[in-house]
């Protein structure tokens, strides 16, 4: 009964740093509300270093993500005659009130969401595994960019999670 607590408890200690981070990771794209692409950054930050290891394991360099999301915004800016490199005018704040995500991101928070029953504890790799299941948004680009195989990275957050495992315990 403890455990069980405990593992909420961390869950839920995970979730508020990982919504943190990712928010912090929006703010700096000059954006409000976190898309998939900021919580695939959170993941990566988070202490229990799952995700840096599932990208590790298809040879993809855990750095490189941030610079090909960032490129994603520089493509697009340029694609419309904007420049890039311009100093955002003001920084951009959080808004008040209830927390919000980017429609991807609350994809992202909305498949953890439904899985939580067949995983314990939350680890950045489960957000990997979700992220890399994406085929269109800023971090699907981002990861076609780096020449990631996704269902090569998705076969091995949920590995490194023990996503399988877990759900056929659970049946």
């Amino acid at each position: 009964m403890f455990d069980g607590m405990k593992s909420k408890l961390n869950d839920i200690s995970t979730i508020k740093l990982l919504c943190e981070r990712a928010e912090a990771h929006a703010l700096l794209d000059q954006q409000r509300e976190p898309g998939a692409e900021h919580f695939l950054l959170a993941a990566l930050d988070l202490p229990d270093g799952t995700a840096r290891l599932a990208f590790e394991q298809v040879g993809v360099e855990p750095g490189a993500v941030r610079a090909a999301i960032e490129r994603q915004y520089t493509d697009a800016l340029r694609s419309i005659g904007l420049n890039a490199n311009m100093p955002a005018d003001t920084p951009v704040s959080t808004k008040p009130g209830v927390y919000q995500a980017a429609p991807s991101g609350r994809e992202v928070m909305e498949e953890l969401a439904a899985t939580r029953k067949h995983h314990s504890p939350l680890l950045g790799a489960h957000v990997v595994g979700i992220v890399a299941g994406m085929s269109h948004g800023v971090a699907a680009r981002a990861l076609r960019i780096l020449g990631v195989d996704c269902s090569a990275l998705k076969t091995a957050a949920d590995a490194i999670a023990g996503v399988g495992r877990l759900q056929a315990f659970d049946r």
